[in-house]
């Protein structure tokens, strides 16, 4: 192979962060051997493997050519829907994430969000949340947003715990980050598409290590805690069961000596049998309000404006037809409701979003809704 000045910079970093098994450790040994990612990518195949001794297929030519191919797709990609690719060496990658041995070398995201915020915290659950953990997510954020003004919550927006503690930093105003299994070419899951929207919208920001190019595997998903965990400053557990990725992402976080909470549950409750687990082992604190986040955190509350809310906020006509609706059928699943109001789900989304922020209905586990 040899260079080739069609290829810009970003090209070059994105093709050397999409080789095979790449991350910020792997990255740095590699560039203190062959020099720079340009000659990485102009050296010949029997040149490389020379110099670092390796057998690895990134040393192929053929494969170092597919990944440049694949670099140029992903630039043009990013530079026309308004994605900022940043690269491990770059000032904007968040200091904590470098911390971490398993940093990815790059990282693309969408929506603005101070990632250098003094108070970060990751907040993770069971798939299946409860009231009882939907509710705490709300009073947790809603308590913080009140004493912590910069503060940002960072999720997996996945169902349950995720997309509570998302919503309730939408709700609260608090910036909040959603951390995706995949490239930011589709949301997943695409239920939450209109939340991420929101998020985006609102202070917030879209962050993925993958590209829009890049297969979906189960591994994602796991692979994808180590950022939710790194990101933060300290973990909260609301709800899990006795094994899942909740757990995993406060294992990650401990290896990271980063700070993790876990909210208690009644014993026999199999969605807080890893939460008592959690703490019972002293892996994690126990927290039952903001206060005891705070106190553990050594995190001196420092107040903002109270937020006006309006009792009787100004609604369109079709988010007041939503909420007839639920007025009148009291609790409703989504489906239920698409009937009543013979909308798309899909449609309907947005009008509940919109409405959840709004604080006029309050979204509950299984796709339901109720009125505030």
């Amino acid at each position: 192979m040899s260079g080739d000045n069609r290829y810009t910079p970003l090209t070059y970093h994105i093709a050397f962060a999409s080789l095979q098994g790449m991350g910020v450790d792997l990255a740095r040994k590699l560039l203190d051997v062959v020099g720079s990612e340009e000659r990485f990518f102009a050296m010949n195949e029997k040149e490389l493997r020379g110099l670092t001794r390796g057998r690895s297929k990134i040393y192929s030519d053929d494969y170092r050519r597919e990944c440049l191919q694949r670099a140029v797709n992903e630039e043009a990609f990013v530079s026309e829907h308004g994605i900022r690719a940043t690269y491990f060496t770059d000032e904007g990658y968040p200091h904590r994430l470098i911390e971490a041995a398993d940093a990815p070398a790059m990282i693309y995201t969408m929506g603005k969000c101070d990632l250098e915020s003094a108070h970060v915290i990751s907040v993770v659950g069971t798939r299946h949340a409860t009231q009882y953990g939907v509710k705490f997510c709300d009073t947790l954020i809603g308590e913080l947003a009140q004493c912590l003004p910069d503060l940002v919550v960072v999720s997996g927006l996945a169902y349950g715990i995720d997309i509570a503690a998302h919503r309730a930093a939408l709700k609260h105003g608090v910036a909040t980050v959603a951390v995706l299994p995949r490239g930011l070419n589709r949301i997943y899951p695409a239920m939450h598409r209109n939340d991420a929207v929101a998020i985006a919208k609102h202070g917030g920001m879209l962050l993925t290590d993958y590209t829009s190019q890049d297969d979906v595997q189960k591994s994602n998903f796991l692979a994808r805690n180590r950022i939710v965990a790194a990101l933060s400053d300290c973990t909260v557990v609301v709800e899990s069961a006795g094994a899942g990725g909740a757990l995993v992402t406060a294992s990650l976080a401990m290896s990271y000596n980063r700070d993790v909470m876990a909210v208690p549950g009644r014993c026999g409750d199999e969605f807080s049998a890893g939460c008592n687990k959690l703490i019972a082992t002293n892996k994690a604190a126990l927290i039952t309000s903001a206060d005891d986040l705070l106190t553990a955190m050594r995190w001196e509350p420092s107040g903002r404006q109270p937020q006006q809310l309006d009792l009787f906020p100004e609604l369109t006509g079709e988010e007041q037809a939503v909420v007839d609706v639920i007025r009148n059928r009291g609790e409703i699943h989504i489906n239920a409701l698409a009937d009543a109001l013979h909308t798309p789900v899909y449609k309907l989304m947005s009008v509940l979003v919109e409405l959840d922020c709004k604080q006029v209905i309050a979204t509950l586990p299984g796709c339901r809704y109720t009125i505030v």
